[in-house]
């Protein structure tokens, strides 16, 4: 009798194919679902700088350089036109108010100085003669005033006498009239005479005055041009260093025209040129720092040039307490300036990978340290220090804030 053979349970090696392929399809299925498909780079830790997102003050600051200058800056410029005929002092002397500095010549004003002194030596003469005239026309008047008295006092005694004779009937009538006649006359003559003279010693007067005035205002234009002849020394207006001297022995130069500056060294203030970016945010009453050998100095901004120029704008600032000690024009010193008050802000350490992202984006590093991923993030205000962060990071979180150049598009750094 014939056994039925049983057909053996298991796997069996033609089935094996389909056990793979199978296996292989659901594990691409999962990649494809659950995988990571960003591109990566191998990145060596030791050239990338990485750094930790924090919780902190951001100070809202700019640092520049800024450079010394004297607190007054005088032009000196001659107050009349001449050539250089001694330069009394060097660049860099030190010189006292009213100080000669230069020393010009003009012959023509020399001769405007003849000229004005004839002018007024005739005027003096003039004045002088007719005083004498004066004085002799007073006499002649006061010699004829005492001849007409005369004159006067007979024709009144004639006329007297004639009055009794005719009342004694002893002389006729027509004496009497004619005695008369000459007494009155001689006392209109009188008054004409005492009224021309009083006339002509108000025209006198005047015409005395006139020169007079007219005389002293010569005296004063002389004075002007003999001021003006000093003024070809070309003197110091302020106490302070000779900064500049630019003559030449010999040049002509002209009135008002800029020979030289004196620095005031007084005080100084601080030159800072600042980037065109905070133009709108800088304004005078801003303070800072300047700092010196590890020490701060307060300063204070008061003035803001609104040119600008190869993408700065130029500012001065004053020290307002201490000052550094052997701080000399020209020197170069780093401010900071205060644009805000300090704010408590996620931060990160300034660093190149600023310069690709835009701060728009950055990669942060995995927990375990193993890598890096790309995410946005938005970069607010910044300072010499620190970026302001305001999406994108918590407190704590570590990112990449070395150069991205070589990172292209690649979303993911395996960070070996």
């Amino acid at each position: 009798m014939d056994r039925v053979i049983e057909k053996k349970k298991g796997l069996k090696k033609k089935h094996i194919p389909y056990l793979v392929g199978g296996a292989a399809l659901v594990l691409l299925v999962g990649w494809l679902v659950f995988g990571d498909h960003r591109s990566s780079l191998k990145v060596d830790t030791r050239t990338v700088t990485i750094a930790t997102a924090q919780l902190g003050e951001f100070n809202d600051y700019v640092r520049v350089n800024g450079s010394v200058l004297p607190i007054t800056t005088v032009q000196v410029s001659p107050f009349e036109s001449g050539n250089v005929d001694q330069k009394v002092v060097e660049e860099g002397a030190m010189v006292r108010k009213g100080d000669v500095i230069v020393r010009l010549t003009n012959p023509q004003l020399n001769m405007q100085i003849l000229t004005s002194e004839a002018d007024l030596a005739e005027k003096e003469n003039l004045l002088r003669n007719t005083r004498v005239s004066m004085e002799q026309e007073k006499l002649n008047l006061q010699k004829e005033r005492l001849q007409l008295e005369m004159d006067v006092a007979r024709a009144k005694r004639k006329y007297e006498q004639y009055a009794a004779l005719h009342d004694e009937n002893l002389i006729s009538n027509e004496e009497y009239l004619q005695a008369k006649e000459n007494y009155e006359l001689s006392i209109k003559q009188k008054e004409l005479v005492f009224e021309r003279q009083k006339q002509d010693s108000i025209f006198r007067s005047l015409q005395v005055d006139n020169m007079e005035i007219s005389l002293e205002s010569m005296k004063k234009n002389m004075e002007l041009i003999r001021q003006r002849v000093d003024n070809l020394n070309i003197r110091a207006n302020i106490d302070g260093e000779l900064g500049m001297l630019d003559v030449v022995l010999g040049q002509y130069v002209t009135a008002g025209a800029k020979v030289g500056q004196i620095n005031d060294l007084s005080d100084y203030k601080i030159e800072a040129m600042i980037d065109e970016l905070h133009i709108d945010r800088v304004k005078p009453g801003l303070t800072g720092t300047l700092e010196r050998q590890g020490k701060k100095y307060g300063l204070v901004m008061k003035t803001v040039f609104p040119e600008v120029r190869n993408g700065q704008f130029r500012t001065w600032c004053y020290l307002t307490g201490e000052r550094p000690e052997n701080i000399r024009s020209g020197q170069t010193y780093t401010v900071n300036l205060e644009l805000g008050q300090p704010t408590e802000a996620i931060i990160i350490p300034r660093g190149a990978f600023y310069q690709t992202t835009g701060g728009s984006w950055i990669f942060v590093v995995s927990p375990d340290g193993k890598t890096a991923y790309r995410r946005p993030v938005k970069i607010g205000r910044q300072n010499p220090r620190y970026y302001e962060v305001l999406e994108g990071l918590d407190d704590g979180e570590q990112v990449i804030t070395s150069s991205y150049e070589t990172y292209g598009d690649n979303q993911v750094l395996q960070l070996q």
